[in-house]
């Protein structure tokens, strides 16, 4: 899990994040303490505390007084809606950039996409199945 160059508090976000996201980590489930959490990934507790601090700051988790930390209620929603504009920016944005410059309108990029949807990828590298 751990990534060389990304700051750990980071990776820990993300990593909640990301069961949050898969349902793993249901809403209103508790989420791992940051003990837990530095236990787990044998880092500093501190650290531990950063990510979750992101976390709670953004809305996607809040305390229990007494008890710990919880999903919130809408933090599925809200991860979805920033990874779909995030996936925008990086990957559609410059696709309809790309297309414009190919002359290809929305209809054309549509079915290009739909066409290479329906491929398999060995088929795509023109490679036969063994």
């Amino acid at each position: 899990m751990i990534e060389e160059g990304k700051p750990l508090f980071l990776q820990i976000a993300e990593q909640i994040e990301d069961s949050i996201v898969d349902g793993s980590l249901a809403e209103e489930a508790q989420a791992p303490s940051t003990n837990e959490l530095a236990a787990f990934y044998r880092i500093n507790p501190a650290t531990a505390a950063k990510g979750v601090a992101m976390l709670t700051d953004k809305g996607v988790i809040y305390k229990r007084r007494g008890i710990g930390m919880f999903v919130a209620d809408g933090a599925r929603e809200q991860l979805l809606g920033e990874r779909r504009a995030a996936f925008a920016d990086r990957y559609i944005d410059p696709l309809i950039a790309e297309a414009r410059t190919l002359g290809l309108d929305a209809t054309d990029l549509a079915a290009l996409l739909a066409e290479r949807a329906a491929q398999t990828p060995t088929a795509r590298e023109g490679k036969t199945p063994a």
